[in-house]
Parts: structure tokens; C-alpha cells; sequence
């Protein structure tokens, strides 16, 4: 999966992707399926998210494809503060998606609630409201970090056809060992 466009990308990037798209297909024999849940961010993050789109990042390439709908999901991508009015339509969105389901928390917002935190409105992040399963530090974080975020979070599901499909770490032993990209 070569052409002029991979020429200007670095190779540990290529590698690195060819190593995502591997892990995605080995994982869930399809691609991955993400919701992106703006819970009240700046945009900061969404612009970074929106970057993953674009053709130098390209991540459809990988396998992994943005849906509308939460029922389609495997993994919610979720930026901003979590603010008090946002909180039952997150908590609404996460049971709507099928099992095994991942949760991204994605900026320094969604992780401690950034500059906006102790404040009335909002939460002192995501983890408040939903089980997160990776973060992502950064104010914005690049789309290399995001690349490497969905990476991380496919590592942590259990293989496709395997005796148990449900998200690893819900069990007390592991539920400490949450992963926090720096």
C-alpha cells in the first residue's frame, strides 16, 4: 500500500501503520469503528481528530472508519470536560454501543478537565461519568498520539473468535492498569 503521498511520510510512521492495520484486522477481522463524543471541548481536539482524515494521516487506510451512530461502534472517542448537561447523553451513548466496547479519553480536558476544572458546569473529566480504557495527554494531542491512542486501545480488546470477546480490565486486578499515553 505504496504511492506518492507514502514518500513524504516517515518510515517509523509507515511502520507504525502497517502494524495498527495488522493488530485492527487480527483483532476484529473488520475495520475498526469509532463515535467521536464532543462533551465540551474547545475544538481544540476535534480539529486533531479531523486531521486524522485528512490525506497525509488517512486513517481509513489503517481500517478504521468514523459512524454516526453509537450502535456501530467499537471504540467512543470522547473530548472536552464532560460537562453536567452532557453526562446522561454520554452515559446513553457508551450503553448504546455493542460489547466489546473501548473508551478514548482524548486531551487534558477529558483527562482531569484542564483549565476548566473544579469549575460548577463540568466534571473533572470523562473518568467521572465513563470507564476509560486509554488517554490521551496533550492540549491538543497530535493525530500521531491519536494514531497510537487506537492502537493501544485495539491491543486491549481480546481477539476476534477468542473464548471471551468482552473488553479486557474489567476485572478488579486489572482495572488499576488503565493506560495513560505520555
Amino acid at each position: 500500500m505504496t504511492g506518492p503521498l507514502d514518500a513524504a511520510i516517515p518510515e517509523d510512521e509507515l511502520v507504525a501503520a502497517r502494524r495498527l492495520r495488522r493488530t485492527i484486522q487480527r483483532t476484529l477481522r473488520r475495520s475498526l469503528h469509532v463515535r467521536h463524543l464532543d462533551a465540551g471541548s474547545c475544538n481544540g481536539c476535534d480539529w486533531e481528530i479531523a486531521a486524522l482524515l485528512n490525506p497525509y494521516h488517512d486513517v481509513q487506510r489503517l481500517g478504521i472508519d468514523f459512524v454516526a451512530s453509537p450502535r456501530h461502534a467499537d471504540l467512543l472517542l470522547v473530548t472536552g470536560i464532560m460537562t453536567r448537561n452532557l453526562e446522561e447523553a454520554a452515559r446513553r451513548t457508551y450503553e448504546a454501543m455493542p460489547e466489546p466496547r473501548l473508551v478514548v479519553a482524548v486531551g487534558a480536558c477529558a483527562i482531569s478537565g484542564g483549565v476548566f476544572a473544579g469549575t460548577y458546569a463540568g466534571r473533572d473529566g470523562i473518568s467521572e461519568v465513563l470507564p476509560v480504557d486509554v488517554f490521551v495527554p496533550g492540549c491538543p494531542p497530535r493525530p500521531e498520539a491519536l494514531i497510537h491512542a487506537l492502537l493501544v486501545a485495539v491491543g486491549r480488546m481480546a481477539p476476534f473468535g477468542s473464548r471471551s470477546d468482552s473488553r479486557a480490565g474489567n476485572d478488579a486486578s486489572t482495572a488499576k492498569s488503565r493506560d495513560r499515553l505520555t
